[in-house]
């Protein structure tokens, strides 16, 4: 099973994208933001297509189209972009019902749901402590 990226796309895209409008430029475009990440356009654009819902980005059509930040990185948290761009639960129960004639089967759900309740809430709190702003300070002075 591979990790799940979806969150550090989002987070560098928005960074990015935040850097670049401080440097005096009003919109970035998806294949821009793309080759930062070294990913395909049309990944960033679905992603983008999610902050847009979230009220994070916003998109410009026709001459000089592109994208924006709807507001201030500072006034963005990585939880914010989580609930953007991670839907459902950090961890699932099984697909399908598992045999409640077993032992394990009837009662590894109960066992396991409030613990997994118990990481996504630590998860949320940690994600709620840190803002964009933080992220692209701390990309800033990381060294090359």
């Amino acid at each position: 099973m591979s990790a799940n990226s979806r969150l550090t796309i989002a987070a560098h895209a928005l960074a990015w994208i935040g850097l670049y409008q401080r440097q005096g430029n009003e919109v970035a475009t998806s294949e821009q933001i793309a080759g930062s990440v070294n990913t395909n356009p049309v990944v960033i654009r679905r992603l983008l297509g999610d902050l847009r819902r979230a009220g994070l980005v916003e998109s410009r059509r026709g001459a000089g189209a592109g994208w924006s930040l709807a507001r201030e990185l500072d006034a963005m948290t990585l939880l914010d972009v989580y609930e953007a761009v991670e839907p459902g639960p950090l961890f699932a129960m099984h697909r399908a019902q598992p045999d409640p004639e077993c032992v394990v089967g009837s009662g590894i759900q109960p066992a396991l749901q409030g613990i997994y309740e118990g990481i996504e809430e630590t998860l949320r709190r940690e994600l709620a402590r840190v803002t964009l702003e933080k992220v692209l300070d701390d990309v800033l002075a990381a060294p090359r």
